[in-house]
């Protein structure tokens, strides 16, 4: 049986592999490399990171970053959700993802953004169905650790619950 929880400092090692894994596909991260729990702590907000474990093992995990640090955009942040690789397509990511939204809106955030590689076609639609929409593509933001310009698509996804219209 799934459970989903908060994350805690003792789950890292898993959560660092899970997002190793993501970041190896080629698809998922500038990163070459999943960050320690020091960069990771101080990068992510403190609510709502949260793991989906199967028999005390972590399996998925998801967490958010502030957009910036002016006041004005307290209410949007950018997501992260990493599923295992030999536990996707088992409707995971839709229970994290549900899961996400509804911390996030009990914590007052109006806006979800995620960051998505367009070749990562299964990010894209999990996030559409989770009411997600296309704002835009970045075209050639940042480099792959091999040299490679890439293209980002940008999902937002704005509060039905938090007060914006």
């Amino acid at each position: 049986m799934m459970v989903i929880r908060d994350l805690r400092p003792g789950d890292y090692p898993q959560v660092r592999a899970i997002h190793q894994q993501g970041i190896d596909s080629g698809n998922a991260s500038f990163l070459s490399r999943a960050p320690d729990w020091a960069t990771f702590d101080q990068a992510k907000l403190p609510v709502c990171r949260r793991v989906a474990e199967v028999k005390k093992r972590v399996i998925a995990w998801a967490a958010l970053a502030p957009l910036s640090s002016q006041c004005f955009f307290s209410g949007v942040a950018e997501l992260s959700l990493y599923v295992a690789t030999d536990s996707r397509n088992q409707g995971i990511g839709t229970a994290l993802m549900t899961d996400l939204i509804d911390c996030s809106e009990r914590q007052g955030l109006w806006t979800l953004q995620a960051l998505i590689f367009p070749e990562n076609t299964a990010s894209i639609a999990l996030h559409r169905r989770h009411g997600f929409r296309t704002v835009g593509t970045w075209q050639r933001p940042a480099r792959m650790p091999d040299g490679r310009w890439r293209d980002v698509q940008v999902l937002e996804r704005r509060s039905r619950v938090v007060g914006v219209e």
